[in-house]
């Protein structure tokens, strides 16, 4: 795992942490555009992300910065178990932390 993202990822624990909200939600964006990769990178799994979600190409690449579009890409994982492990395992982390990533970019 980048170093970087092993780093926003101890600010995500729910431990205290000196990090503020808006670190915490900095690290939670980062680990849901980390989350967005990995979807991407199996063909498959891409197709259904933008079928379900009805996004198309050009709108994910516009997105990648909105809270809403991360959001679904979160949703999304959260939504089919299989995924979401896999994801875990892929990145380095728990299904919950992406749970709550989800939950931290959504408030």
């Amino acid at each position: 795992m980048p170093y970087a993202l092993d780093t926003r990822l101890t600010i995500l624990r729910d431990t205290p942490s000196p990090a503020g909200p808006t670190a915490r939600t900095e690290a939670a964006q980062a680990l849901a555009l980390s989350a967005l990769s990995w979807v991407l990178g199996d063909s498959g799994r891409a197709q259904r992300l933008l079928d379900l979600t009805g996004l198309t190409p050009d709108e994910l690449r516009a997105g990648l910065g909105d809270p809403g579009m991360l959001v679904a890409v979160l949703d999304f994982l959260c939504a089919h178990e299989p995924d979401l492990l896999a994801a875990a395992d892929a990145l380095g982390v728990t299904p919950q932390q992406l749970a709550a990533a989800r939950e931290r970019i959504a408030a």
